[in-house]
């Protein structure tokens, strides 16, 4: 059965949605089997506001004043859908805790920051995960009735699980995006974060999930420090290594960036990591003409 549309007006308030899904989080039951919400969450007649997508530019490492999106921006835009689904009472994963743990995005053409799109969300599925359970998340961004961008994003809630190492969907799993065993790649830069990256990406994304804001609220999540925003890393390797205006882009964030703290960008056709002193890859991912 096709997901049920539920049209929105605007988009919705992340403080809200935030503080709704820390006070359900303790009352969730995270596991692979459980049902999920099946609304598919639609905003039409969207529109970019520039003084944050400038923010959002600076803070990447994008060029700004471009009336184009970089290619992680609509990510961003579906971001307070994505929470009104994994903040609900019948999303069955708290939201405290959730790690982002891998995405893929196909961007079909350029797009323009001054036109007018239709976002859609939905929660695809569940499934396990060697360390608890794992919901897919996909977002579609539309012009003029046409598909220009779309997502599909993987967040990990951990619990115990019986599941074994090298399930499908475990880090170092066979098939796992980056995962595969080739040559280390060339290293291009060098990258000093400072102790603020987390704080700036939130205010420019609307992500202000508490690991990434300071050390105290990181360390109530096992954390000894706060850490970078897994898209923020992506976003980052992305406006270092350039991407065509129809390209193809998956990325699996392997280990937390700790900030402050220096990090090194590899490249090489086609291919990026981030990697730290000990050659550790944080992100390693692709990307490729669609």
């Amino acid at each position: 059965m096709a997901d049920a549309a539920l049209v929105l007006t605007g988009p919705p308030s992340l403080a809200p949605l935030l503080a709704r899904g820390a006070l359900l989080s303790p009352f969730k039951r995270p596991a692979p089997d459980a049902e999920f919400p099946r609304t598919r969450l639609v905003l039409p007649g969207l529109r970019v506001d520039l003084a944050r997508l400038a923010a959002y530019e600076r803070v990447c490492g994008f060029p700004t004043g471009e009336d184009a999106l970089p290619p992680t921006y609509p990510h961003v835009l579906g971001f307070p859908l994505a929470m009104r689904l994994m903040s609900g009472r019948d999303f069955p994963l708290p939201l405290l805790g959730l790690v982002h743990t891998s995405i893929t995005v196909t961007r079909h053409r350029g797009m323009p920051a001054t036109g007018a799109y239709e976002l859609a969300v939905r929660v695809e599925g569940l499934a396990p995960h060697r360390r608890g359970t794992e919901a897919t998340v996909v977002t579609e961004v539309r012009e003029g009735g046409d598909v220009v961008w779309e997502s599909s994003s993987t967040y990990l809630a951990r619990h115990r699980t019986p599941r074994p190492a090298g399930a499908p969907g475990a880090p170092g799993a066979p098939g796992a995006p980056g995962e595969e065993v080739r040559k280390p790649l060339p290293t291009v830069a060098e990258w000093r974060l400072a102790e603020d990256v987390g704080r700036r990406y939130a205010a420019a994304s609307g992500d202000r999930n508490p690991i990434h804001l300071h050390p105290l609220t990181a360390r109530l999540f096992g954390f000894p420090r706060a850490i970078a925003h897994g898209m923020w890393t992506l976003a980052r390797c992305l406006a270092a290594h350039g991407t065509p205006d129809s390209c193809h882009v998956r990325a699996a964030f392997k280990a937390p960036v700790l900030l402050p703290g220096t990090v090194t960008y590899a490249a090489e056709n086609g291919r990026f990591e981030l990697r730290n002193g000990d050659e550790r890859a944080h992100v390693a991912g692709d990307v490729y003409p669609a």
